[in-house]
């Protein structure tokens, strides 16, 4: 949200995506797969499922999502320009953005490159008021930020802040008091309904951007 109060040209409805685009990824390569989530015997106290994710969460492979949709965003336009390498390099900014957030909240689980390499994690989900108050330092400035500054109607704004309130109030809910998934296809098929639900009503209430001007400058 904050990469789209200093690009407005980006709808905010993109850069939702590319920050949640590596969960996508995970969660397509999860039924087709080609990665593994595993609910352990001990959810109802972490809350927290096992991954194996060296193509959508390793750092190599996260850093290669990230040019690659920047690469993406970069291409949409016809014409070399400022403004299309800055939309490039902060869609970007937004896909990697996930890998650090993720490094600082997970188990020691995220790969540097494939999936026998070391792996990372800071582990802040072992402190979950503290993880989940950090959680919403970030997703609440990053609300203000957007919000103070975009060009919005009173009522787009205040839905804005209804579905940030939504995705947090859901993100608390399920790393303290929910239950199991039924099972780990459930949980994929969910997180991708969910993810392709918030970015498109993000990109809906923000207005989409308008193509065809980026395009021509």
């Amino acid at each position: 949200m904050a990469i789209a109060r200093i690009e407005r040209r980006v709808n905010l409805g993109l850069v939702c995506l590319a920050a949640l685009f590596l969960d996508l990824v995970l969660w397509l390569l999860v039924l087709l797969g080609w990665e593994s989530a595993t609910i352990p015997a001990d959810f109802i106290a972490t809350h927290q499922p096992k991954f194996v994710f060296p193509y959508s969460h390793g750092l190599a492979a996260s850093i290669g999502w990230s040019v690659l949709a920047g690469a993406a965003t970069f291409l949409w336009y016809p014409r070399v320009s400022h403004a299309k390498l800055r939309a490039a390099a902060l869609v970007a900014a937004a896909v990697f953005s996930h890998w650090l957030l993720d490094a600082l909240v997970h188990a020691p689980e995220l790969p540097i490159a494939g999936a026998r390499s070391a792996k990372v994690g800071l582990g802040l989900w072992r402190e979950m008021p503290v993880a989940l108050a950090v959680e919403a330092f970030v997703a609440f400035a990053g609300l203000y930020l957007f919000v103070s500054g975009a060009a919005l109607s009173r009522p787009r704004k205040l839905w804005i802040s209804v579905l940030s309130l939504l995705v947090f109030g859901f993100t608390a809910i399920g790393m303290t008091v929910a239950p199991p998934p039924p099972s780990v296809t459930a949980m994929a098929a969910t997180s991708l309904v969910t993810i392709v639900v918030v970015s498109l009503l993000a990109g809906w209430l923000a207005k989409p951007p308008r193509w065809h001007e980026l395009r021509s400058q």
